[in-house]
């Protein structure tokens, strides 16, 4: 883990009540950021003095603008935007379903698109923030089963530069990170369903997944919530628009 100081920060963090999500919620509240952390999830929302969950669908601009509205009413404002809520489905080319496609382009593209508009007015006030997109490593590659949520990656990863372009003389930066193969809840379902398909066992993806990873194993949240810390910290002052691999060498461009 490392140590950055985010004290007097504010930092959004969509889908973080699991997975990458929490990870990066988790490890910026370490580092002294007050977190707002909006998911699906939530049953019952908490507020204490510098951590807040609020339930949030990001595929509903309203979700979204409200999530971005309590960042700015309980702290006031927004200085660090992770867009980590993302879903998956899996299936042939030749049978992909329409509601899988509205739901992951709702989700993992409109809904990052939503949350970033809310909180670039904000920033832009500011003249200052960081906006962090949590793509993946299917945002470079393609791959098999994958082709819905392959192609919003690629749309992330778009997305990203475009910002980028557009918010540099805000002095708001815009990265992604692109993860790899990650020890998730969504992982190891992705794995069943993928079997499934491939008349495989789960545990016959895990190795397969563990044979094309370089170090030899298979990411864990904080190895990603490492990196998004990194670019929200002013160690990376001097970086817009990249998309930063964290897959073990799996993927090197």
């Amino acid at each position: 883990m490392i140590a950055l100081d985010f004290s007097g920060q504010t930092a959004v963090v969509s889908g973080g009540l699991q997975g990458i999500g929490k990870a990066i919620a988790d490890l910026l509240h370490i580092g002294g950021a007050n977190v707002v952390v909006g998911d699906i999830a939530v049953v019952k929302p908490e507020r204490d003095r510098r951590y807040v969950v609020q339930p949030c669908d990001v595929a509903s601009r309203t979700d979204a603008q409200a999530l971005i509205t309590t960042a700015r009413e309980v702290f006031g404002g927004v200085d660090i935007l992770v867009n980590s809520c993302g879903v998956s489905a899996m299936s042939p080319v030749d049978a992909m379903q329409e509601r899988d496609w509205q739901r992951i382009l709702d989700v993992n593209v409109k809904g990052l698109s939503y949350l970033s508009e809310a909180a670039i007015r904000i920033m832009k006030t500011q003249r200052a923030g960081r906006i962090i997109n949590i793509a993946s490593q299917a945002g470079k590659n393609g791959y098999r089963l994958m082709g819905q949520y392959v192609a919003s990656k690629h749309a992330v990863l778009g997305l990203t530069r475009v910002m980028a372009i557009e918010l540099a003389q805000h002095n708001i930066l815009v990265n992604a990170v692109c993860p790899g193969i990650v020890e998730t809840e969504m992982k190891w379902r992705e794995r069943q369903q993928g079997a499934a398909l491939r008349g495989l066992t789960a545990d016959d993806i895990y190795a397969e997944d563990c044979s094309q990873v370089l170090l030899g194993r298979t990411a864990q949240p904080l190895d990603v919530a490492n990196v998004v810390a990194f670019l929200a910290s002013p160690l990376a002052s001097y970086m817009t628009g990249q998309a930063i691999n964290v897959t073990g060498g799996m993927t090197m461009h």
